[in-house]
């Protein structure tokens, strides 16, 4: 009784019927787990959108590079085309003709002209390769040179002191740096905030080319060199021809002299062609600085793309990419390239600053509406970029984290789309690999120490320590659930969670949740948010249907820390209703399993908080002053306590033992509660054994409010109140039976009605309440056997012709107890047949 006055004493059940009872008929019709779930799949919120015709399709912003891309290419090719012309026509016609001929100025003028555009192709010719390489490491070259020259110009100064000093000092320096670079893990301003770690080989953009001149010789001020040599070549080019075919001083032919009759037209044709060439060339420049130091076309594509700063660094890339493209092949070849096959290709590469700027630029995409369908598609269908990804994973260097962190949000959006989903997870040691982003608080140690070994080097062990405290571990384990909980929700993917070595204990570690974490306001929304997350992903794997669910149910119920975790949650959980749901329908979804039904209620004061929040609301307040989240936490109580003293008379004596009957038989009349408290006494009264008799002798204070249900009521609520019905009167003698339909006002001819009617209604097995034909026979049989008098009312009702119809329209889905989605679980002791026929006999004999 003590305990019974404790559980009184937490709150009292007040019910507010206006509001309750909608939400009581919305859980009698909703699916639970004592009916069997349709097998057809809802299809998934993200593949519908994926497959919304009326989606408005959005322009990709990179198309302007490519379209500029594309016109520059046609201005370099015709201006090498002429040039080539001029080149070929000098060499055979001028220099191969009339060299012997030609005015002195006129070859020296030839000769300057074509060393100039030697000059000029070759360092165009290279120029894009140089410029490549400088693109991670500066803002301005040959982008914005007029502006970079300018800017780098009071450098010049400094670098002339430094430009003589020996490679070693270089080295030396640059080593120093490196070293202070990886200890802090700073940004360099120069890389849009990268992270760049000390590695084996030289950065392309710090190469000192030769001993001395370290200024002049670096890798990322070639480009500039070679930017204004093409100028200044194209503008002497210029200058030349102009002075030759404005003055026109060819020298003179004289008369009958028929080697020179044909010089002037020659060398006309020859500078005009020079000058086209360089003309065009500067047309080119021109339009280049124009769109992009004026009209700053890559700004534009970078905020289009909504890359932010260190974006600028990948769009200029692309840029030249494609403008590469379209100067070495075919002038479209350039049109080709997105965004998008530009960031996987960088995937694979060797240096980690562009596998950074590759998993930006696909995290960004696949975050942002306008543009993550296509993003997802593409790379759904490049199994060679989910392997990539997957791979990064694994990298725990604290100096790789925004990669590896960027890669499992991408892989977070895959696997929300059920077709990439089951390409991530048919990945050859996929699961390992997220497995990997979990680290619990008794793995995060060991992950602290391998993760010392990997950077300590040359560093001291404080910097160690200062790296793993910042590095981001609550994060990877947000990341590495939510992909495993859009994995879940593949049949077959579950099956492979399971069978992953360590997955399982990794979660469910991550549901462990003190006192503090629970009950405190000033915790990290963080740690909450890891706790409700992995609830959440071994409530899909608990519920599994079919042989897998079984065993995933089997292994979760053997670790001995997952019911624990749970039950703390239950205790101290009152500020997280939706948690508290959470756990308590994994506890429902284990208890389809016998071995695992018995753990639980083992569990000291699993049983007991079920109750509570049952039939006291999870943080104790009166039911009117509930939100709907509580009211469904409530309901999810009532059903796991059902489950859990179906067929088990052990769990039976132990809500017995809490002295909470009385109250169940008073929930008998809250609309909220009434259809899982008629579940729990049905199942104590059938499942409690002989030793429960006493016990149980007070739940025929219920019979009047079952009577009275089973008149007025329909559907579920109709189904388990037979059923509770069935049961209770066997519990009473007929003198007390007949004093209950007395009490009620309703006659026994008039129940007798009513079943009959109900097997008419339901002609054949109903899905949303498979039982109540079964229900309704065990009710009729008790009839006929407590009083002759119903045997002649059942003769005169038909029911015999009901009967046998019943026996020719049964079926699977009236021989269990619960069901895990199509799959039976619990069958009936008794068949539905044998039911029949013991009653084809009452009749008979009567």
């Amino acid at each position: 009784m003590d305990q019974r006055n404790s559980l009184e004493s937490e709150g009292s059940v007040k019910l507010q019927i206006s509001e309750l009872c909608r939400l009581g008929d919305a859980c009698s019709s909703g699916t639970t787990i004592f009916e069997p779930r349709n097998s057809i799949e809802k299809r998934d919120s993200s593949n519908a959108e994926s497959v919304n015709s009326g989606k408005l399709a959005f322009r990709a912003p990179e198309k302007k590079l490519t379209l500029f891309a594309l016109r520059l290419a046609v201005f370099e090719k015709a201006a090498t085309g002429l040039g080539t012309l001029g080149f070929i026509w000098a060499t055979v016609v001028l220099l191969g003709g009339f060299a012997i001929t030609l005015d002195k100025t006129d070859f020296w003028f030839i000769t300057i002209i074509l060393l100039i555009e030697g000059t000029r192709i070759f360092s165009r010719s290279h120029e894009l390769e140089w410029q490549h390489q400088a693109t991670w490491s500066i803002t301005g070259v040959g982008i914005n040179s007029f502006r970079a020259l300018k800017s780098s110009s009071h450098f010049l100064v400094k670098s002339f002191k430094a430009a003589f000093r020996p490679i070693s000092s270089v080295v030396q320096k640059r080593s120093h740096k490196s070293r202070g670079i990886a200890a802090q893990l700073a940004d360099s301003p120069n890389t849009g905030g990268i992270h760049r770690k000390p590695t084996r080989t030289w950065t392309w953009s710090d190469v000192p080319i030769l001993p001395y001149g370290k200024w002049v010789f670096l890798s990322r001020n070639v480009s500039k060199l070679l930017y204004w040599l093409q100028l200044l070549s194209a503008t002497a080019c210029v200058v030349l021809s102009l002075m030759k075919l404005i003055r026109h001083n060819y020298g003179e032919v004289a008369k009958g002299d028929s080697d020179k009759q044909n010089r002037n037209a020659a060398l006309n044709i020859f500078y005009s062609l020079a000058l086209a060439e360089a003309l065009l060339f500067l047309m080119e420049k021109a339009y280049w600085e124009l769109k992009v130091s004026f009209c700053k076309i890559l700004e534009e594509v970078t905020r289009e793309c909504e890359l932010g700063k260190s974006g600028l660094i990948a769009v200029r890339r692309f840029f030249y990419d494609s403008y590469s493209r379209s100067i070495n092949g075919s002038i479209f070849d350039g049109l080709g390239m997105d965004m998008i096959t530009f960031s996987t290709e960088l995937l694979s590469s060797n240096s980690p600053d562009e596998q950074l700027i590759g998993v930006r630029i696909l995290r960004q995409f696949t975050t942002n509406s306008r543009f993550s369908d296509d993003t997802l598609r593409k790379i759904g269908t490049n199994i060679s970029v989910i392997e990539r990804l997957v791979e990064m994973l694994n990298w725990k260097d604290p100096q790789e984290e925004e990669i590896r962190r960027s890669a499992g949000e991408i892989l977070s959006k895959l696997a929300g789309k059920k077709r990439n989903a089951l390409r991530v997870s048919g990945i050859p040691g996929a699961m390992e690999s997220i497995s990997s982003l979990l680290e619990t608080s008794r793995s995060s140690t060991v992950s602290a120490d391998e993760i010392a070994e990997k950077t300590i080097g040359s560093y001291s062990a404080a910097t160690s320590s200062d790296s793993h405290a910042s590095y981001g571990f609550d994060t990877f384990n947000h990341l590495g659930l939510l992909i495993l909980k859009k994995l879940a929700r593949d049949h077959d993917n579950c099956g492979k969670i399971g069978n992953t070595r360590g997955l399982l204990p990794k979660i469910i570690d991550l549901t462990h949740a003190d006192e503090r974490v629970l009950r405190d306001a000033s915790i990290a929304r963080s740690q909450v948010q890891t706790v409700k997350r992995s609830l959440q992903v071994v409530r899909m794997l608990a519920s599994t249907a079919g042989a897998t669910g079984k065993q995933l149910r089997r292994e979760i119920s053997e670790i001995v820390f997952a019911i624990g975790n749970i039950r703390e949650i239950l205790r101290h959980g009152e500020r997280h209703p939706a948690m508290q749901r959470v756990g308590i329908e994994i506890l429902t979804s284990l208890a389809l399993e016998e071995d695992a039904t018995e753990r639980i209620g083992g569990t000291g004061g699993v049983l007991r908080e079920l109750l509570r929040i049952f039939l006291n609301g999870g943080g104790g307040k009166a039911a009117g002053a509930e939100d709907q989240e509580g009211r469904r936490l409530r309901v999810a109580a009532g059903e796991a306590v059902a489950m859990l003293v179906l067929e088990s008379e052990s769990n039976c004596r132990r809500v017995l033992r809490l002295g909470v009957l009385e109250r169940l038989v008073e929930a008998l009349e809250a609309p909220l509660l009434r259809v899982n408290a008629a579940r729990i006494l049905r199942n104590l009264c059938a499942f409690g054994g002989d030793g429960c008799f006493e016990k149980l002798r007070g739940v025929t204070a219920a019979a009047t409010t079952v009577l009275k249900a089973i008149m007025s009521e329909e559907n579920k609520l109709q189904e388990v109140m037979i059923g509770l019905a069935a049961q209770v009167f066997k519990y009473m003698t007929s003198k007390e039976s007949s004093a209950v339909f007395k009490r009620a006002g309703i006659r026994e001819t008039e129940l007798a009605d009513t079943l009959v009617q109900i097997l008419r209604k339901y002609r054949s097995p109903p899905i949303k309440v498979p039982r109540i034909r079964r229900f309704a026979i065990e009710l009729a049989i008790w009839m006929m056997t407590d009083k002759e008098t119903n045997v002649l009312t059942f003769q005169d009702l038909e029911m015999e012709g009901e009967l046998e119809h019943v026996l020719e329209t049964t079926s699977e889905v009236e021989s269990f107890n619960i069901f895990s989605g199509t799959v039976g679980v619990s069958r009936h002791h008794m068949t539905i047949h044998s039911l029949v026929e013991l009653a084809l006999k009452l009749l008979a004999d009567g």
